[in-house]
């Protein structure tokens, strides 16, 4: 007697192989997109919102800012640095491309290797002499003004595009070549691609990060050397006298008869409120002469806010 035959499925019965995942796809799954830019934008906020308040003499902290303030005040400080970034990235592709293409030629094979040396050679020395500049700059205080910060992450970023721009004509050249997939000599040139396409990221972010910082610190002179003119008017109510040594403050005195706030204050400018804090400054003070003054918000005056 035969053995029962068994059904084998039809092909529409047989499930599909699963799909391989890229690594962007496992990236996604970690990291969604929209997470990872909204976090930038909170970083990038932050440090601006702290340079601007710190320049006028406020603590960002007793300030307790919420989530979306610090996302909101980012659009500002990084559109200068994005705009740059994506003109000179559409005029390094352009002139990359070109290049590519003329090397692409058959005849060029031996042009093309000697251009990858070369391209290779120069990004890894901008990016090598850029770091140590940076970092012996940061941490032992060098003189050199602020455009020895910018030019340092610039320098690791053109030096990374140039290095990572020697490996995609290298691997292209592989390719083309009908050379065997997964070879060691591929395999060091894709993660030397992927190291240099993750330092001249870091460095784009800190040129932005430098950018919010310089941004901060010149919003904040601009606004005092101006007279705060984009702040409130504030008229202080009082019930004591108040000590402070603010320049221009009109002084008034109403009496016992007209109420517990009997002393009045005008001629400040509120720059910023706390929970539980004023921090009013001169309207006729400039940047090198300012003076905060810091006022309960406890009951013991009474704030009369109005139009800038």
């Amino acid at each position: 007697m035969s053995a029962p035959q068994v059904p084998r499925p039809s092909s529409s019965q047989v499930p599909p192989p699963s799909p391989q995942l890229s690594l962007l796809d496992k990236a996604a799954y970690i990291a969604a997109p929209g997470t990872v830019v909204v976090g930038l934008l909170y970083y990038i906020g932050i440090t601006y919102t702290e340079k601007y308040y710190g320049e006028l003499g406020v603590p960002v902290g007793d300030l307790q800012l919420s989530y979306q303030a610090m996302v909101a005040s980012a659009p500002g400080p990084i559109f200068l640095p994005l705009w740059c970034l994506l003109v000179g990235g559409a005029v390094v592709l352009l002139l990359f491309g070109r290049l590519a293409q003329f090397l692409a030629q058959p005849d060029h094979a031996v042009r093309r290797r000697r251009v990858i040396r070369w391209l290779l050679a120069v990004g890894l020395v901008m990016t090598l002499v850029g770091f140590p500049v940076y970092m012996t700059h940061l941490l032992a205080g060098l003189p050199g003004g602020p455009w020895l910060d910018f030019l340092s992450p610039l320098i690791i970023a053109l030096g990374a595009t140039v290095a990572f721009f020697a490996t995609q004509l290298r691997l292209g050249e592989s390719r083309s070549g009908g050379a065997r997939q997964g070879r060691t000599g591929d395999t060091l040139w894709l993660t030397g691609g992927a190291v240099l396409l993750g330092l001249l990221a870091m460095s784009l972010f800190l040129q932005v990060a430098l950018c919010a910082t310089a941004e901060g610190r010149s919003d904040a002179q601009d606004e005092a050397d101006g007279g705060y003119r984009q702040s409130l008017t504030v008229v202080v109510h009082s019930r004591l006298r108040l000590t402070h040594h603010a320049q221009d403050i009109e002084f008034h005195d109403w009496g016992p008869a007209n109420g517990p706030y009997r002393f009045q204050y005008s001629g400040f400018s509120l720059i910023a409120k706390g929970p539980n804090r004023f921090y009013l400054v001169s309207s006729a003070s400039r940047f090198a002469d300012r003076m905060v003054v810091v006022l309960p918000d406890d009951g013991s005056v009474w704030v009369e806010l109005r139009g800038a």
